[in-house]
């Protein structure tokens, strides 16, 4: 059985807020997220709207774009959500659609 790992990207609303993370099962970690059941940044800051993800392979290179994206500057982050989801649209009920069977 095949397995993927995601970098995703949460937000509170429009080009607001922003959290990047990285993680093996996309779905129960945004809803994770979105339940408040994370204790930290994504609670105190009310980041619950996935924004933008992608798939990867190996866990390491979806930690290493984890975290060259969290060097970015703003602009490039925006841009990069922006191409895929121009209105920041919650993304978050539509995964078990488009995501691969693992």
């Amino acid at each position: 059985m095949r397995r993927y790992f995601y970098v995703y990207m949460l937000a509170n609303k429009y080009n607001g807020t922003l959290y990047i993370g990285a993680t093996s099962d996309l779905p129960r970690r945004v809803r994770e997220h979105r339940e408040g059941l994370i204790d930290g940044f994504t609670k105190e800051h009310d980041v619950k709207l996935l924004v933008y993800y992608e798939l990867y392979e190996d866990p390491m290179s979806a930690i290493r774009r984890e975290k060259l994206i969290k060097k970015w500057r703003r602009a490039w982050k925006r841009k990069l959500i922006e191409e895929r989801n121009p209105r920041w649209n919650d993304l978050y009920d539509n995964l078990i659609n488009e995501l691969p069977l693992t």
